[in-house]
């Protein structure tokens, strides 16, 4: 994906976060697990389904990670178009404006331009997952209590970046050839937060009508493919003409199960 290849911010950073997935731990088996699924192309209400047998706290922390990481690389497509002069404030649109606060400097809601509350964003999510006594990397470490209250947080701070993204870059992102690769993430992000309820109804709102025509539908499983039916040997006093008519009626039934089979795939498209 050529996304990956833009640097975000600047020449020298990417806020490519520090956390590894250590080798022979639960964490990088369940990283796999949900790459697997997002290259084999399922419905994404059945791919970021808890896995059997795997910790629903595992799941989302590695999930975490990545939305990280990708959403940080879709707005590094269009860093350079978000600027103080275009986006002074970071906002979705006339309806929604996001403030900015932490533990630090900006204790109130503060508003900022869009490049700087980004920058302080992607900091504050590093510091988050690079702490292992949130974050733990240990096979057997538990998660502390207040892990689900930190994910929710850091999923609903960067579905903004998406909110941001929509409403006020979607045509660089069409320009760069990257619509699907952003929606088809989106689609990702959605499905996963609403399958563990990680964010309100109305914190997706900005979103809402956008989100509707997009994922409506995936919003069930797909229909089973049609099954092939052979019809059971005709009763013909010849056996050359039965072999004949069955031979016959069978190819039939195949091209006519061909047919089901394309319309049923071209519907899927999306």
């Amino acid at each position: 994906m050529c996304l990956a290849r833009k640097q975000v911010f600047n020449k020298d950073r990417t806020f490519r976060p520090k956390w590894k997935f250590e080798p022979r731990t639960p964490h990088l088996v369940l990283h796999k697990k949900a790459q697997a699924s997002l290259d084999t192309m399922l419905y994404f209400k059945q791919m970021v389904q808890l896995p059997h047998g795997e910790g629903l706290h595992n799941w989302v922390a590695v999930h975490v990670v990545d939305f990280f990481n990708g959403i940080n690389l879709i707005y590094g497509t269009i860093s350079d178009s978000c600027t103080e002069q275009s986006c002074p404030v970071m906002s979705g649109g006339p309806k929604y404006e996001y403030r900015w606060q932490d533990d630090g400097k900006y204790k109130r809601p503060t508003a900022l331009p869009a490049p700087k509350y980004m920058s302080l964003l992607m900091d504050w999510i590093e510091v988050q997952i690079n702490n292992k006594d949130i974050f733990p990397i240990n096979a057997g470490t538990p998660f502390p209590k207040t892990f689900m209250q930190v994910a929710k947080k850091i999923l609903s701070r960067l579905f903004r970046v998406f909110v941001h993204v929509y409403f006020h870059h979607f045509d660089h992102v069409s320009q760069m050839g990257a619509e699907a690769h952003v929606n088809t993430y989106y689609k990702y992000f959605y499905y996963f937060v609403t399958e563990f309820n990680l964010m309100d109804h109305k914190q997706l709102e900005p979103l809402k009508e956008m989100t509707s025509r997009m994922c409506h539908r995936e919003m069930d499983p797909p229909p089973p493919i049609p099954k092939l039916h052979i019809p059971p040997p005709l009763q013909e006093h010849s056996r050359t003409t039965r072999e004949r008519r069955l031979k016959q009626e069978t190819q039939s039934e195949r091209i006519n199960f061909c047919k089901r089979v394309i319309i049923f795939f071209s519907r899927r498209a999306f």
